[in-house]
C-alpha cells in the first residue's frame, strides 16, 4: 500500500463498525454531509452516468445515484466487512446487479479501475497521510463530476484530528486520520481538468463538487 498500511485501515474499518454504520444508515439514512454530497451531484445530472465510489462505506452514495437514475456504479473499498455490508444493502433495495465491488486501496488498484463519468470519495481524503496520489489517480479516472467530503483545514480541527490520533496510539490502533490543505487538494483537482461547481462547509466538513471543463 502507498500511504497507510492494509492492516491499519482493517483495524478502523472493521466488521463491528461496518455493522454499525449500516444500521444507523437504514434507521435514518445517509450522514447530512453525504446527503449534501448526494443532492449536489444529482442536481448536476446523474441519469445514465457511471459512477465510480472510493471508500464508499455501506454504499449510502452509490445507492442514492443509482436510484436517482444513475446507470452502474463500481465500489472500490479497502475493508471486506464494508463491501460486505454494501452488498447486502444493495441486493435488500434490489441494486445489486448494477454495482461492482472491488477491495483494496484505490491507489494501488487505479491502473485497473475504468473511468467513470462521476467520482466520489466521501470522507476518504482524511484516510491517506500521502492525499495527492489519491486525489490525482480518482480526478484522472473522472469524466464529468467530482465530488469529495474531506476534514477544513484549520486549526481546532486540527487539535480534535490530533487528539484522536493519539488516543489510537495509546489504544495501540494503527490508523491515523489527517488533514490536509484544502488549497493543495483544490490544486491538484485542478490541475486534472476541474473547476468547482459547488462548495458547502459545516462546522468541520467542506463538501465540494467539481466539473470537468
Amino acid at each position: 500500500m502507498s500511504c497507510c498500511d492494509a492492516p491499519a485501515w482493517v483495524c478502523q474499518f472493521d466488521q463491528k463498525r461496518a455493522a454499525g454504520d449500516l444500521r444507523d444508515y437504514r434507521e435514518g439514512g445517509p450522514a447530512a454531509t453525504t446527503r449534501a454530497l448526494i443532492d449536489a451531484l444529482v442536481r448536476a445530472g446523474v441519469e445514465q452516468r457511471t459512477v465510480l465510489d472510493i471508500g464508499g462505506g455501506v454504499g449510502a452514495i452509490q445507492l442514492a445515484l443509482l436510484k436517482a437514475g444513475a446507470r452502474a456504479a463500481t465500489s472500490v473499498d479497502v475493508s471486506a466487512a464494508y463491501l460486505a455490508a454494501a452488498g447486502a444493502e444493495a441486493a435488500r433495495q434490489g441494486l445489486s446487479e448494477r454495482i461492482t465491488f472491488q477491495v483494496g486501496d484505490f491507489v494501488a488498484l487505479a491502473p485497473r479501475i475504468p473511468a467513470a463519468d462521476i467520482v466520489t470519495l466521501d470522507r476518504v481524503v482524511c484516510c491517506y497521510a500521502q492525499m495527492e496520489p489519491l486525489v490525482r489517480l480518482s480526478a484522472e479516472r473522472c469524466g464529468r463530476l467530482y465530488g469529495l467530503v474531506y476534514p477544513r483545514d484549520h486549526w481546532l480541527e486540527r487539535s480534535v484530528v490530533g487528539i484522536q490520533n493519539a488516543f489510537r496510539w495509546l489504544w495501540r490502533n494503527p490508523f491515523r486520520s489527517y488533514v490536509h490543505s484544502v488549497d493543495t487538494i483544490d490544486s491538484v483537482i485542478r490541475s486534472v481538468g476541474f473547476t468547482v461547481l459547488q462548495k458547502m462547509r459545516t462546522f468541520a466538513w467542506e463538501v465540494v463538487v467539481y466539473k470537468k471543463l
